[in-house]
């Protein structure tokens, strides 16, 4: 799949241009020539002879980018000046800070908001510790967790360099949902010290968010700290996945007139994201899954199973299915990817059946390139921003908490996730509703709203719930 140029790979070079006529279009030009994209152009200073010209323009990769400036110089009369990388420009000095919420104006308003008068408030929550959730930022806020040991997909790159992702995530909680996130990078990768120092400050939280640790390290840490805390443990790499994954597949369905209950899934991917995903497609009424990983189909009688593996084996596969991934999909309804890039071809998914759906998520290099996908799929999903139906976690985690929180809930469950879901496909209106639609905009103003009331009213409801680290009922033939 050829590489476009992206926004994230954007820079800004000032630079001092003759003023003539034809200036400005053979900037453009210049870079056009050199596969870049023009995105702005500023003239920030003019005389009679030289104009100051801001050039913003997208790149490919960092050395596109210095190309593109080459080109730039080349313009006879041109003197660069500056250059400038947007994106690291937007993290200079972090993408969060704290705010006090009260005035401190005068010794009244020291007085109260710390010593003496703050003394009262801890006595309080001596004798009743539940008001933390009253009488300080308890309420509102959520610690984003990582060891930094599967940083986006770059891999295990330590605490440090995953900073930057966990202030990106509090920032979005930020945006979206109002929440108070603070990003939490733990200098360890053991599962023991991780596990005790998250149980440790948790008392300033009312949620955890796990992010970017590996599997299956990522398993047993979730499991754990859901035993230890009165507070919703929540892995987004997993559940945020599987919420916006059911609630696409629930609108794509609509879209080629086909039930979740009737149709063959196969899945590319065992890991976290893969197993959430199935656990919450069999829970919404999936009955016919079929998981491969990386040594092909996943079934019965494969030698050498984990016991994960064994227990997907058990759940899935009802026909036998043997073999690779692209045996496993001729004749499925709907292939769902959490793997690796350029696994498969068009003509792979040519030989799915009619009204075939395609969920391509590796990232940045999705398993099909969507665009062959296209030719014979009905729908085609990714993990990208610049194709349509893009499977964006931010569609979920911000509304997820936002409920939990308000509905001060201690856990969460199968049926949180399904009701989140639901309620993520519900914002698509049967008007809006096709095949280049199938989730809403992440800046969509209802998508937050609708999530977090859909989850705070399941968290309320008195009904049997799920815990999530149960595995889900098995299909007919499991």
């Amino acid at each position: 799949m050829a590489t476009q140029p992206s926004i994230s790979y954007s820079i800004t070079v000032r630079l001092e241009v003759p003023a003539r006529g034809n200036a400005v279009s053979q900037l453009t030009a210049a870079v056009e020539q050199a596969g870049g994209v023009v995105t702005a152009l500023d003239v920030t200073a003019s005389g009679h002879e030289r104009l100051t010209i801001d050039v913003t323009c997208a790149a490919t990769d960092t050395d596109h980018a210095q190309r593109l400036s080459e080109a730039l110089s080349s313009v006879d009369g041109v003197t660069i000046g500056k250059v400038s990388d947007r994106t690291f420009l937007m993290h200079l000095g972090g993408k969060i800070e704290i705010q006090p919420k009260v005035p401190i104006r005068n010794r009244d308003d020291l007085s109260m908001i710390y010593t003496p008068g703050v003394a009262r408030v801890c006595l309080a929550l001596v004798d009743n510790p539940d008001d933390a959730r009253r009488l300080t930022i308890k309420r509102n806020t959520v610690a984003v967790v990582t060891d930094g040991s599967a940083v986006l997909g770059l891999g295990n790159l330590g605490a440090i360099p995953a900073l930057p992702v966990m202030e990106g995530k509090a920032a979005l909680f930020k945006r979206f949902a109002g929440i108070d996130a603070f990003p939490i990078c733990l200098d360890t990768q053991d599962v023991d010290e991780i596990v005790r120092t998250v149980e440790l400050i948790a008392p300033v939280f009312a949620g955890i968010n796990l992010e970017d640790i590996s599997a299956p390290r990522c398993f047993e840490i979730e499991r754990r700290l859901r035993e230890r805390l009165d507070i919703p443990v929540f892995h987004d790499d997993q559940h945020g996945t599987a919420i916006v994954v059911l609630a696409a597949l629930l609108n794509a369905l609509r879209v080629v007139g086909k039930d979740i209950g009737a149709v063959r899934i196969v899945m590319s991917g065992a890991g976290a994201a893969g197993m959430a995903i199935l656990a919450v497609l069999i829970e919404a009424g999936a009955r016919d899954v079929v998981v491969s990983d990386k040594d092909g189909v996943i079934h019965a009688g494969r030698e050498g199973l984990a016991p994960d593996l064994r227990s997907v084996a058990e759940r899935t596969n009802r026909t036998g299915v043997s073999g690779t991934l692209r045996d496993a999909l001729v004749g499925a309804d709907v292939f769902i990817g959490v793997s690796a890039p350029n696994l498969l071809t068009g003509a792979d998914i040519g030989r799915m059946a009619d009204g075939s759906i395609v969920f391509a998520m590796a990232n940045p290099v999705p398993e099909v390139d969507p665009l062959e996908a296209a030719r014979f799929a009905s729908v085609v999903a990714t993990g990208r921003s610049d194709f349509p139906n893009q499977i964006n976690n931010v569609l979920a985690f911000p509304g997820v908490f936002r409920g939990l929180l308000d509905a001060r809930s201690h856990t969460i469950t199968l049926d949180t996730l399904l009701a989140a879901a639901r309620a993520l496909a519900a914002v698509v209106t049967a008007d809006e509703l096709n095949a280049s639609y199938i989730v809403p905009s992440v800046f969509h103003p209802d998508v937050a709203t609708a999530v977090a009331a859909a989850v705070s009213a399941a968290v309320r409801s008195t009904g049997v719930s799920v815990p999530i680290d149960e595995e889900p009922p098995s299909s007919p033939a499991g």
